[in-house]
């Protein structure tokens, strides 16, 4: 008899990483319990649209309920009783943290905490959450790597999860909770926020619309395929770490000395310079973008680029769609589901 496939609670099954990997772990058999707020942050019909795709398949139920409401995420939790948790959902977006930073702080670290207590409750067998390029802040050394030191965050989104990173290890350490957190690196593909960059620029250039281009085109990004993040994290469902018995840690591991915990890089490790972005999408749409030059905006960074030597260490896979092919593939989606 094969051993059944363990159930997993996903948070954030309406955005964009949390439908995909959903969409992905459904594929291949598992039950999976959503958990969403549905919050306005961007437009709740791209949300309510892809939950009405997850709920065409049977092993797919979902609650909806804000993470800071912890006796509603408790009594999902008990009654649904996972075996692995993967916490995605977050209030998202470096810019929006400008203007509305309680947002960051309800959400990522009150709503991370009561995800992380209901997986020491229940003894999980892995926790998985999300954290992101950001926490590396003002870092200058690339590619970065998961054993950098990190504490230089320039925006109160990137403190907020590099503060997950904080509270998740010392649960590790307190309660022997094997958990792992990745930092995603620009993640865009299909089904994608309507605030992330790729969206925008297609958006504006189909509108005739101008773009804004930061730090006058001088930036750099990772960009990472969504499909290629989430079947990281699928792999790195299957890798949860281990208190090391003599506290040695093997080099280049990031992985702690004192708890079952790891923070893992997901990225291309391949940095693209914004303005070749732009240019993929103008070549795809064939029509050229009304560019406006800004000065860098506050609170961002002129690069990021990802050293994901310890995911294919640990997983055998790492990501490398190129951009130019998943800039086609957005712009698919993009003009069937907007019909533009």
């Amino acid at each position: 008899m094969s051993t059944p496939l363990p159930r997993v609670l996903i948070t954030g099954t309406a955005g964009f990483i949390g439908f995909h990997l959903a969409r992905l772990l459904l594929s291949e058999g598992f039950r999976i319990q959503g958990y969403d707020g549905m919050t306005d942050y961007y437009a709740v019909r791209l949300k309510q649209r892809r939950h009405a795709m997850l709920l065409q398949t049977p092993n797919f139920t979902t609650t909806e309920g804000m993470l800071e409401d912890q006796a509603r995420f408790d009594g999902i939790a008990d009654e649904f009783q996972p075996d692995i948790i993967v916490h995605l959902a977050a209030q998202a977006g470096v810019r929006y943290s400008l203007e509305n930073p309680r947002a960051y702080l309800d959400s990522n670290v009150i709503g991370a905490f009561n995800v992380m207590e209901a997986a020491r409750r229940l003894e999980v067998r892995h926790l998985l959450m999300a954290s992101t390029s950001s926490v590396y802040g003002a870092n200058e050394d690339m590619p970065f790597a998961e054993t950098d030191k990190a504490d230089t965050q320039l925006t109160i989104y990137a403190a907020t999860k590099k503060a997950n990173e904080s509270m998740a290890h010392a649960h590790a350490h307190l309660w022997n909770l094997p958990t792992t957190m990745f930092r995603f690196f620009t993640v865009y593909g299909p089904w994608g926020r309507p605030d992330l960059a790729l969206f925008k620029f297609v958006d504006a250039i189909l509108d005739e619309r101008p773009i804004d281009i930061y730090n006058h085109g001088e930036m750099y990004r990772d960009f990472t395929h969504v499909e290629d993040l989430v079947r990281a994290i699928r792999l790195l469902m299957d890798t949860p770490p281990e208190r090391p018995a003599d506290g040695v840690v093997p080099e280049g591991d990031s992985l702690s000395p004192v708890a079952p915990f790891r923070i893992v890089n997901i990225g291309n490790s391949d940095k693209v310079r914004l303005l070749d972005f732009i240019e993929a999408i103008e070549g795809c749409l064939g029509k050229k973008a009304i560019r406006n030059y800004m000065p860098m905006q506050m609170g961002d960074v002129p690069a990021t680029w990802a050293d994901a030597s310890l995911l294919q260490r640990l997983t055998g896979y790492r990501p490398q769609t190129d951009f130019r092919d998943g800039v086609a593939q957005f712009i698919e989606w993009f003009r069937d589901y907007y019909e533009k």
